[in-house]
C-alpha cells in the first residue's frame, strides 16, 4: 500500500508537468495577449485575434530589437513610445523567451508561489481564497443533496426494479438529465424570480444587503434562501449518474450467489440488504465520492454562477481568459489539476479502506 501511494505521488509530477507545458505551448498559439490587451484599451482598438502582427500570447522576446520593430510587433502600437512598450513586457514578463518564462513558472509553482494578477491589485492566491467561498457553497450543498437524495432513491429502485415506480423515477429522471442547467436555471428565475409569476426568491448573490443586521439565524435563513435556485439549476442533471450508479450496483450485488444464501438461512430483507448487500454495492459510489466534490466544486457551476451573479471560481477563470489574465489561469489550472490528482489517489485509498480485499501492491500504475 505504501510502495504503491508512493509511486502515485512520484507520477504526480511529471503528470502536472504534462499539463503545464500543453497549457503554455497553447498560449503562445493563442491570438492577443495582456501586453495586446492594454495597448487596445489605450489606443481605442478592441483586443483580438488581429492585435497581434505576428504569433499570439508573447512568443517574441525584445532582447535584440529595435524601438520600430518594437512598436511593430503590436498592431495599435504605432505611435506609442517604444520605451512604454519594452516596460509592458518587461511588467508581464514578455521580454524573455518563452522557455525562460515557463521555467522560470514552474520554479515558482514549486514553491506556490502564483505571483500577482495582471490587472488586479491582489496576489493570485488572494483572488482565489476571495471567489472560493461562493464555489464551496455550491459544491457541498450540490454533493449533499446529490448524494443525499440519489442514494436512497437507487436503492429503492434497485429493490422495486421492473415496477411502476422504477419506471416512472427512470422517466423523469432521463428528462431532467436531458434540460441543461442554464435552461433551468432561467425558467426558476422567469417563474420564481420576481417575473410576472412569483417572486419568491432573489436573483443574485449569496446574501442580502441587510446581511451584517441581521441575526445569527436569520443569516442561516437568508443564505439558504439565496442558495436554493442556484443549486436546484446544478442539481438537476447531477441526480441521474449517481442513481442509476447506485441502483445498478444493487442490482450486480443483489444477484449474487451470496445473497441468495443469506436468503436461505432465514435472514429478514432488511437484513440481507443493509447487513451483506450495502457495503458490497456502495464501495464504488463511496469511494468516487471525492472526485465527485471536486467536480461539482470545480466545474459546471460558470453558468450559474453568471446567470445568479455568483462571483466564484468558475467565473473567475472565465473573465482570466478573456482579459487574458495568464498569471490567474496558469494558476487556477495548476491548482485544480494537482488537486484533481490528488483526489484520484484518495479514491483509490478510500477503496481498500472500504474494501480490504483490493490489493493495491498487485496493481499497476
Amino acid at each position: 500500500m505504501a510502495a504503491y501511494i508512493l509511486r502515485r505521488l512520484l507520477l504526480i509530477i511529471p503528470t502536472m508537468l504534462g499539463i503545464m507545458t500543453i497549457a503554455f505551448l497553447i498560449i503562445q498559439f493563442a491570438p492577443g495577449g495582456p501586453v495586446e490587451k492594454v495597448i487596445a484599451e489605450l489606443t481605442g482598438v478592441a483586443s483580438g485575434a488581429s492585435d497581434r502582427v505576428s504569433g499570439g500570447g508573447g512568443d517574441f522576446n525584445s532582447q535584440n530589437l529595435g524601438s520600430d520593430d518594437i512598436t511593430s510587433k503590436y498592431r495599435g502600437a504605432q505611435g506609442l513610445d517604444p520605451d512604454f512598450v519594452k516596460q509592458l513586457e518587461e511588467q508581464f514578463g514578455f521580454d524573455k523567451p518563452p522557455l525562460t518564462r515557463f521555467a522560470i513558472m514552474v520554479w515558482d509553482y514549486i514553491r506556490l508561489d502564483f505571483g500577482q494578477s495582471y490587472f488586479r491589485d491582489v496576489t493570485v492566491i488572494d483572488l482565489i481564497l476571495e471567489k472560493m467561498p461562493v464555489s464551496i457553497s455550491l459544491g457541498i450543498w450540490l454533493t449533499f443533496l446529490q448524494y443525499g437524495i440519489s442514494i436512497p432513491l437507487g436503492i429503492s429502485k434497485a429493490v422495486r426494479d421492473g415496477s411502476r415506480f422504477d419506471v416512472w423515477t427512470s422517466s423523469v429522471i432521463v428528462v431532467a438529465y436531458a434540460i441543461p442547467g442554464f435552461l433551468f436555471a432561467i425558467l426558476l428565475i422567469v417563474f420564481f424570480a420576481g417575473s410576472e409569476f412569483f417572486d419568491w426568491f432573489p436573483l443574485r448573490g449569496l446574501t442580502s444587503d441587510n446581511w451584517h443586521d441581521l441575526s445569527f439565524f436569520e443569516k442561516i435563513i437568508d443564505y439558504l434562501w439565496h442558495l436554493a435556485l442556484p443549486i436546484t439549476a446544478l442539481a438537476l442533471s447531477a441526480f441521474a449518474t449517481t442513481i442509476f450508479l447506485t441502483k445498478n450496483s444493487f442490482l450486480d450485488e443483489i444477484r449474487k450467489q451470496y445473497v441468495t444464501t443469506a436468503r436461505a438461512k432465514g435472514l429478514s430483507e432488511h437484513q440481507v440488504l443493509y447487513g451483506h448487500v450495502f457495503r458490497n454495492a456502495m464501495l464504488i459510489i463511496i469511494a468516487g465520492f471525492p472526485g465527485a466534490f471536486i467536480t461539482s466544486f470545480f466545474t459546471g457551476s460558470l453558468l450559474i454562477e453568471v446567470i445568479f451573479s455568483l462571483d466564484g471560481l468558475g467565473l473567475l477563470g472565465f473573465e482570466s481568459v478573456l482579459n487574458r489574465d495568464y498569471a490567474v489561469v496558469f494558476a487556477t489550472l495548476y491548482i485544480f489539476s494537482l488537486l484533481g490528482l490528488v483526489v484520484n489517489l484518495v479514491s483509490d485509498v478510500i477503496y481498500m479502506a472500504i474494501d480490504p480485499r483490493i490489493d493495491f501492491e498487485a496493481r499497476e500504475v
